[in-house]
């Protein structure tokens, strides 16, 4: 099937709280210790301060055994600067992906049934724009269920609650137009999840383009935590690449 040349124009109109002091997500936790462990000898700077991403049980680790899945990723070299690109080994992508649907693992989610389902198996390169404490992330995972069933979750689930250890976060998500791209089905969501409560307020932005091809789905997803414009062209960018690369095996 040929591919829709026509481009995606994500709207550009997210708002964003400042904080005085950045939060640092577990999706930065993650590369962090990805750079300071398996790429010591690369130069790959994650601003903020390292700490734990929350109580209790560490998440259980997501299977990336599928080599197939591994092997249908974006290459690193393929993010544009100023995004430093790597790709997560299967326990920091358990951090990530939390941090992606903005619910932590172990949290209480209210309305009942708005938490996404767990992926079989899922491979994960993030690139981060340090200078602007954003990322764009791509991810594929192996899934049994159409993108319309977690296209009808997000239009009921419009906001949701997550508690973990006392600390409530609230999702709001809103459909967009589907980025016109050939594949089985395609879905875009703008969200926010907010936090904490005056000076101590914080806002997540993130713009996220889905695809399907039969079972593996392809998320790309802009993550920031200021008040700037989502870099829609990038997104887009990326997003069309991993695409391609997964229908062409």
């Amino acid at each position: 099937m040929e591919t829709d040349k026509t481009r995606f124009r994500p709207l550009e109109d997210t708002l964003v709280l400042r904080r005085p002091e950045p939060t640092v997500r577990p999706i930065l936790l993650a590369l962090g210790a990805v750079a300071a462990l398996a790429l010591a000898g690369c130069s790959s700077d994650v601003s903020g301060t390292p700490a734990p991403s929350g109580q209790g049980a560490s998440p259980t680790p997501v299977a990336a055994g599928d080599a197939d899945l591994g092997a249908l990723l974006l290459d690193p070299s393929q993010f544009p600067a100023p995004y430093d690109a790597i790709v997560l080994p299967p326990q920091a992508i358990a951090q990530a992906l939390p941090d992606l649907t903005g619910i932590p693992a172990g949290a209480e989610v209210s309305p009942a049934g708005c938490k996404p389902a767990d992926p079989a198996s899922a491979a994960l390169v993030v690139g981060t724009d340090n200078a602007n404490r954003a990322t764009i992330s791509i991810e594929l995972t192996t899934v049994a269920d159409p993108l319309s069933t977690r296209e009808e979750q997000l239009k009921t689930c419009t906001e949701v609650r997550a508690t973990k250890s006392g600390a409530t976060s609230t999702i709001r998500s809103t459909i967009t137009p589907a980025p016109p791209i050939g594949a089985d089905d395609t879905l875009a969501v703008k969200q926010t999840v907010s936090s904490g409560s005056g000076a101590d307020s914080v806002t997540q932005s993130m713009l996220t383009l889905m695809a399907q091809v039969e079972q593996t789905r392809i998320s790309a997803t802009y993550m920031s935590f200021d008040d700037s414009a989502p870099d829609a062209a990038t997104l887009d960018e990326l997003f069309t690449a991993a695409v391609q690369k997964v229908k062409a095996g």
